[in-house]
């Protein structure tokens, strides 16, 4: 078989976008149709937090397994085999009777969802170096925004014109369809191929035996660099994970919109304004590694710091026309830090421990952050309300930014170096 040109490693981004596009809005979805939920089945507000924790709290726990696994097998299989997975699961999700079964197929949705992310990181790393890394991570980031627009506008419109089952049949039915168009043309590349181009070293001798699964774990957690970059990511997953789940119900209830405008308007504008800020963020951050190896961590750093008081005023307004502008100012700076959440991880981390890498930190983000910020939110807003409780969480964002700040002057160049000398010695063995 012919070998893909130069054009193929971009249409990767392409096919990895519909499926990453997939993934978000089926994810998405359940939060716009929060009150049809409550009002039909009689949801209290912890119940509705605790179907967004549920979806986090399994996705953490199991990141790590995934990931572990996404290094031993195809990554293409993992990828094909969860888009299936998790959609046909979504198709069940319009089943559901109460509360039990949604909380049981929105914690299912997790698991299948699990391999999606390390494998497809893992995969675009081998097609990416470091040249062109953030900015393909960049570009397909753009997807989760789309993706999360569609599930909370969309969700919300069919669920106000034809029943909230109806939002679940529609998602889940895309992604399985898509699975089966792209098993043709997605194609696996050889592990660690960029690196070695990058050092110099033909692609082809590219090292492909997986580590043992100690080496896999001392690789990460003796990595103070990709330790201080998954506490940051816990952070920042805490504040986007809370407004991503309460602010539709926050403009429904503050400001009385519809179901359909509350969906749309707490979504549209930080994720319109993220794609800007991701795909910014991507380009200015590979021309700043390309002269310094904390590049990539000083562009995330300044997204949260610069994104931080912009979420304080999205719980504190009285305004509609300053709410839309203060998620639209925070959106692009999440972008900034999005872009890079994966390409500074793997700057630090070996190619033959991407994907456990990239599940530990998926595992840490959506347990300790994700995981937590629906459900705690829930219970402070009984007690201080929803605007403020949202107002705090930048408290939040400023302790992800001294997480990076400290691995990009303090371990950074250090473990850069290290990786750099290993992938040499292996090309010369």
């Amino acid at each position: 078989m012919k070998g893909p040109g130069p054009r193929y490693r971009w249409y990767v981004i392409g096919m990895l976008w519909a499926i990453s596009f997939c993934n978000y809005a089926d994810r998405q979805a359940v939060f716009s149709v929060f009150p049809l939920l409550a009002r039909q089945m009689g949801l209290s507000t912890i119940q509705l937090g605790l179907l967004g924790s549920s979806f986090a709290w399994v996705y953490g726990l199991c990141s790590q397994a995934a990931g572990a696994l996404v290094d031993r097998v195809r990554r293409k299989s993992a990828i094909l085999g969860g888009l299936h997975a998790w959609s046909g699961i979504c198709l069940c999700t319009g089943l559901a009777g109460g509360f039990l079964s949604l909380f049981v197929l929105r914690a299912a949705e997790g698991l299948g969802e699990t391999f999606y992310y390390p494998a497809a990181m893992s995969l675009i790393s081998d097609y990416h170096g470091k040249a062109t890394r953030s900015t393909a991570i960049g570009l397909h980031q753009t997807s989760v925004y789309v993706g999360t627009i569609a599930g909370g506008f969309f969700a919300g419109l069919i669920g106000q014109e034809y029943g909230w089952r109806w939002s679940f049949y529609v998602f889940g039915g895309m992604g399985v369809a898509l699975g089966f168009a792209l098993r043709r043309w997605l194609r696996e590349p050889e592990r660690g191929a960029a690196d070695f181009a990058d050092c110099g070293y033909r692609a082809e001798g590219a090292h492909t035996a997986s580590l043992r699964l100690r080496d896999s774990l001392l690789e990460i957690w003796a990595n103070r660099t990709a330790l201080a970059l998954m506490g940051a990511f816990v952070c920042a997953n805490f504040v986007a994970a809370m407004l991503l789940s309460w602010m539709p119900d926050f403009l429904y209830q503050k400001f009385r919109l519809s179901l359909s405008m509350a969906g749309l308007t707490a979504t549209i504008f930080v994720q319109l304004a993220s794609m800007a800020g991701s795909v910014a963020g991507g380009w200015i951050a590979d021309r700043w590694r390309a002269r310094s190896p904390r590049g990539r961590m000083l562009v995330q750093a300044i997204g949260v710091f610069g994104g931080a008081p912009f979420v304080a005023l999205c719980g504190l307004t009285a305004s509609v026309g300053t709410l839309m502008a203060a998620l639209a100012a925070w959106g692009f700076c999440k972008g900034l830090y999005d872009a890079n959440i994966f390409a500074s991880l793997f700057d630090v981390v070996r190619p033959e421990a991407r994907g456990t890498a990239a599940g530990w930190m998926n595992t840490v983000g959506w347990l300790g952050g994700g995981g937590a910020a629906p459900l705690v939110i829930g219970i402070a807003a009984t007690r201080y309300g929803l605007g403020f409780s949202i107002a705090l969480a930048s408290c939040v964002y400023l302790a992800a930014g001294a997480l990076l700040l400290t691995g990009a002057f303090v371990f950074a160049a250090a473990d850069v170096e290290r990786l750099t000398k290993t992938i040499a010695m292996e090309a010369s063995e």
